[in-house]
């Protein structure tokens, strides 16, 4: 089992900046990708960000050019820098860790952390 734990989300006008942090414990998958889905009311999650273990990001191109995904392997977390907020940013954010675990592929979510953008 994976456990995480994500920190950093509020509330603040447009324009504004927010970090994201998770931090993961519990069993260390192999070839572990991290990153960051966001789910507004009645939509779908989407995804946010991805980040390798090697360090390779992805994002979704509407965050391009405003978020920053980072990782640091050492102490297993996952951060999401956020600039240029904008009202239709405002969703939960949940934190995500997916590898292999004893030849089984396996994802696991945070709890998810409220941000709320405000025009």
């Amino acid at each position: 089992q994976v456990q995480l734990v994500e920190s950093g989300g509020g509330f603040l006008q447009a324009g504004g900046s927010l970090r994201l942090s998770c931090a993961a414990s519990g069993t260390i998958l192999i070839d572990n990708t991290m990153g960051w889905y966001r789910q507004a009311p009645g939509k779908e999650r989407e995804l946010v960000a991805t980040i390798s273990s090697g360090g390779r990001a992805n994002y979704a191109d509407s965050v391009k050019g405003r978020f920053t995904i980072s990782r640091d392997n050492a102490k297993n977390t996952v951060t999401l820098q956020m600039n240029n907020l904008k009202p239709k940013d405002s969703a939960v954010y949940y934190c995500m860790s997916r590898g292999y675990d004893a030849n089984w592929l396996k994802t696991y979510w945070g709890q998810g952390t409220q941000v709320t953008v405000s025009s």
